[in-house]
């Protein structure tokens, strides 16, 4: 490709809006042009990569047996009615005014009615249907380029089973198939645990790269390997225990206490026997949670363990319920209320908590003899430093880019739509579900937070937009032109993919700039003085390195360079 000819509209400053590097360097080697908030178009430079990242993508699907298919993202809104996820996508969801139709976020319900209406028998199982399609989500704060978009291609698939032993496997099938895809790609990535979150299921597992930048917190152990999501991680903290006696309860005046740090300075204790009383809403329920000292409760992991979604209640409505203010509530004679804890405290006892009346705490509390606990559950958010559940390593708090997700989904779509099927003996089950995500942006946007310095891109061969950026750097010079056009003819019969910048009245070192932002791996630059020598330089943008050496050998070093 002639860059003379070539639409390629770069550019010498960082755009004002952009933060990441990412987003920067899109948008300055015109990858990328921003039409809307969170609405990119993809200009011919980037749809040269995402073809390719695609293409890995078709590749590792079809080798796992998987079969593409194409749906239509505009979808009739009672389908997901159905399975209740009009109110779990909220907001977040694109309705089409004055039609009962949506913009799929995603398509397990669409999927999953195909599989309704066509597969019968186990006979006609197992399945693996996938598409790369555009997906909508009304992102109320669009940001980080592509990464957070309102309208991005989406790798979705999903697997259909007779039962859980099929779907563990089509979910291995997946794993595998995931990080086939991302080490293709040029990605350093990790699987952490995860939330199900909107899709449901019965389990769940992301693939993260590292990025200070990232919207996402794990935990990571360079031990072990052990990885998680913040919302989901857990660590070795020994438990609050047991003291030698259970004293009996004790009404205690605590004057103008607001925190716990404040109580345990007045008691003269330590935190983590302060058992601290957070009251949530779920429906029309109220629940105490109960959370050592200062340990932070993840709103992820009460979901979780509640099975339903729990909103803090308003300080306003506390006094009505509990009969105090925060800060004075407790366990200890608290009616109409469901109460968990988190396992650190489980079986404990000399706890203290709030007596429900301001200005005063009861001491000596046993969760054995003194308090109904419905359950002891993982609560609370870990902190750097803490040991690996593992190993028991130091963990890392890192923050981290989601770029794909694979879950466990069970039946809960097939239930709620009816998709089933009859078994050996005739009996009909609900066909057992998993579904698959990878977002092809963000696997772009990740290669360069990854692969870039202060000029520009660093492209990985596998999904590099051209393999080499052939420069002319004296188009006045005859004998110049002559050899770079000899070069570039002689490069794209041997199967490269060149593109070359025969400008006229563009300087060397202009050039030179636009060579390194736009980040081929190779670059060969056909300058008079080498060539008055008989020779051609070469420099290779990962590492700067550069090489000069005889005309002939060009062919030869190219196809060793790239081929490693």
């Amino acid at each position: 490709m002639r860059l003379s000819t070539y639409f390629l509209p770069t550019l010498k400053e960082n755009p004002a809006d952009a933060a990441m590097a990412s987003h920067r360097l899109m948008v300055r080697a015109g990858l990328i042009r921003p039409l809307a908030a969170g609405i990119y178009s993809w200009l011919p430079m980037g749809w040269r990569v995402m073809k390719k990242v695609m293409e890995i993508i078709r590749e590792e699907m079809d080798a796992i047996g998987a079969q593409e298919f194409q749906l239509p993202a505009l979808n009739p809104i009672e389908i997901w009615e159905e399975t209740g996820r009009v109110e779990a996508f909220g907001d977040t969801l694109f309705h089409v005014k004055n039609r009962p139709l949506v913009l799929a976020p995603t398509h397990e319900e669409i999927f999953t009615t195909i599989a309704r209406d066509n597969i019968k028998s186990y006979r006609d199982l197992p399945q693996i249907w996938y598409q790369i399609q555009t997906k909508f989500r009304n992102e109320p704060r669009p940001r980080s380029g592509v990464i957070r978009g309102r309208q991005f291609f989406m790798k979705d698939s999903y697997s259909f089973d007779t039962g859980f032993e099929g779907l563990d496997k089509s979910y291995g099938l997946h794993r595998e198939a995931y990080k086939n895809i991302y080490s293709r790609s040029g990605l350093n990535f990790f699987i952490v645990g995860a939330s199900s979150g909107a899709m449901g299921g019965t389990g769940s597992q992301e693939f993260m790269v590292e990025s200070q930048d990232g919207e996402d917190t794990c935990a990571l152990c360079d031990e072990c390997g052990y990885a998680a999501n913040l919302e989901v991680a857990s660590s070795r903290l020994k438990p609050v225990g047991r003291l030698g006696i259970s004293n009996p309860v004790e009404e205690i005046h605590t004057p103008n206490i607001k925190t716990i740090d404040q109580l345990a300075e007045f008691l003269k204790i330590s935190t983590e026997r302060l058992a601290k009383s957070l009251v949530y809403k779920a429906d029309n329920s109220a629940v105490l949670v109960l959370m050592s000292g200062n340990d932070q409760l993840n709103e992820a992991k009460l979901t979780a363990a509640l099975g339903k979604t729990a909103t803090a209640m308003q300080p306003a409505d506390l006094a009505a319920f509990t009969g105090a203010n925060a800060g004075s509530i407790g366990p200890v004679g608290l009616k109409n209320f469901s109460i968990i804890a988190d396992k650190r405290l489980e079986d404990a006892n000399e706890l203290i908590s709030g007596a429900n009346k301001d200005d005063f705490h009861i001491a000596h509390i046993d969760f054995n003899r003194d308090v109904k606990i419905d359950g002891y559950y993982d609560l609370r958010t870990i902190e750097a430093g803490e040991s690996c559940p593992n190993c028991g390593h130091g963990l890392r708090i890192v923050n981290g880019i989601e770029i794909g997700h694979i879950f466990k989904l069970g039946t809960k779509y097939s239930v709620s739509l009816r998709a089933n099927f009859l078994d050996e003996a005739g009996a009909e089950k609900p066909i057992v579900m998993g579904s698959y995500g990878i977002g092809v942006e963000r696997i772009i946007a990740c290669h360069i937070e990854q692969n870039h310095d202060d000029n520009g891109i660093k492209w990985d061969k596998s999904i590099a937009p051209f393999d080499v950026h052939l420069a002319s750097v004296n188009m006045d010079n005859k004998d110049v032109v002559a050899a770079a056009e000899n070069i570039y003819s002689e490069l794209e019969e041997a199967g490269m993919e060149v593109l070359y910048d025969d400008r006229q009245g563009v300087s060397p070192g202009f050039k030179f700039k636009d060579a390194d932002l736009l980040g081929m791996p190779v670059q060969v630059i056909v300058g008079e003085r080498n060539l008055k020598q008989g020779n051609i330089e070469l420099k290779i943008r990962k590492t700067g390195e550069r090489k000069i050496f005889p005309m002939g050998q060009l062919l030869t070093e190219l196809k060793t360079l790239l081929k490693n």
